[in-house]
C-alpha cells in the first residue's frame, strides 16, 4: 500500500496519534506524518504510507491555508485559546473601524517577522521551549522571516464580554504560527489579542474538501482504502519536473550518477518516466557536469 491520505484531524488528537490510529485501520508500520498540527486544531493532515512516505519531507515545506478566529481584548500564555489569560484590555464598539481592521491585515501579507512563542516545539539549547515554559522560564527565542502570502477578513466583527471576534483565512508558508500572527494584528491595532480557534483548510496541495476521517476510514474494507490512496507525485508538485527517456529509465532506478542533460539541473529535480516519478536528482556537489540521486522511488 503506497500513497498518500489526506486526513481530517479532529481536535483534541495528536499528529503522533493519527499515525498510531492509521498504522492499526492499514495494517502497516510504514505511515509518517508531514508536519505536526496541534492538538487544538482540525483540519488537513497529509498522511504518507509506504513508499511515499520518502515525500514527506518535501510536502513539509509546502504551503498552508487556515481559517482562523481570532479574539481581540484578551491575551493568554499560548497566545491561543488554550492558555492561561494574563492581560484584558476592554475594547469599546468604536475602538476601531472595520477599515482599520483590515488595513492592518493588508499590512501583514509579505514577509514577517515571528518569534516563536514561549509553547512551542522550537528547539534552543537542545530543549523544546514549551519545557522551559512549563518550568515558568521565558528565555531569548530566535526570530525567523515567514511568508505571508494572503490575508482575507471572512466575517464582520463580533462585539461579546468587552471584546472583538473576527474570522481571517491565512495562506503562509512554512513554520508560520497563526497563533503569533492573531497577537500580531492586536499589536498593530494596539490592543492585545489571541487565537481563539484555528482549522487548517490546505496543506502541500490537499485539501479539507478531499479529507477523510478516521471514522470513515475505519469503516472501509482495506481493499476500498486502496482507490483515496493518491500518488507519492502529489507530494512533489513545488519540485521542478524533467521527463526522461526510456534508456535512462533503469540507470535512475538503481540511482547511478549521471551526466547533465543539456538543459542542466541547477535544483532538486524531480526525474519522470510517463508522468510517473522515479528520483530526486541533484547536481553533484563534488564533480563538475554530474548529477545524483537524492532519493530513488524504486
Amino acid at each position: 500500500m503506497d500513497g498518500i491520505l489526506a486526513i481530517n484531524k479532529p481536535r483534541g488528537m495528536t499528529s503522533h496519534d493519527v499515525v498510531f490510529k492509521l498504522r492499526k485501520i492499514l495494517k502497516t508500520k510504514k505511515v509518517g506524518h508531514t508536519g505536526t498540527l496541534d492538538p487544538a486544531v482540525d483540519g488537513v493532515l497529509p498522511i504518507c504510507v509506504g513508499r511515499a512516505t520518502r515525500v514527506s519531507d518535501y510536502m513539509m515545506d509546502s504551503g498552508k491555508t487556515y481559517i482562523a478566529e481570532v479574539t481581540l481584548g484578551s491575551q493568554t500564555t499560548t497566545e491561543d485559546q488554550t492558555g492561561e489569560t494574563i492581560s484584558v484590555e476592554p475594547i469599546s464598539p468604536n475602538a476601531f473601524s472595520i477599515e482599520d481592521m483590515d488595513a492592518v491585515l493588508q499590512s501583514l501579507v509579505g514577509p514577517l517577522v515571528q518569534t516563536p512563542p514561549m509553547y512551542s516545539a522550537v528547539k534552543v539549547n537542545g530543549r523544546k521551549l514549551y519545557e522551559y515554559a512549563r518550568e515558568g522560564k521565558v528565555i531569548e527565542r530566535p526570530s525567523r522571516t515567514v511568508q505571508i502570502y494572503a490575508i482575507k477578513r471572512l466575517s464582520q466583527p463580533r462585539f461579546q464580554d468587552d471584546k472583538v471576534i473576527f474570522d481571517i483565512e491565512v495562506a503562509c508558508g512554512k513554520g508560520t504560527y497563526i497563533r503569533t500572527l492573531a497577537t500580531q494584528i492586536a499589536e498593530r491595532l494596539s490592543t492585545v489579542g489571541h487565537m481563539s480557534k484555528l482549522t487548517r483548510t490546505s496543506s502541500g496541495g490537499f485539501q479539507l474538501e478531499e479529507s477523510l476521517t478516521l471514522e470513515e476510514l475505519a469503516a472501509m474494507p482495506l481493499d476500498h482504502v486502496q482507490a483515496h490512496l493518491l500518488p507519492l507525485e502529489r507530494g512533489l508538485k513545488d519540485l521542478p519536473h524533467l521527463e526522461v527517456s526510456a534508456d535512462l529509465k533503469d540507470r535512475i532506478l538503481n540511482g547511478q550518477k549521471l551526466k547533465q542533460f543539456s538543459t542542466p539541473l541547477t535544483e532538486e529535480t524531480v526525474l519522470t518516466y510517463q508522468q510517473q516519478a522515479l528520483a530526486i536528482y541533484m547536481p553533484h556537489p563534488e564533480q563538475a557536469g554530474i548529477i545524483k540521486a537524492r532519493k530513488v522511488f524504486n
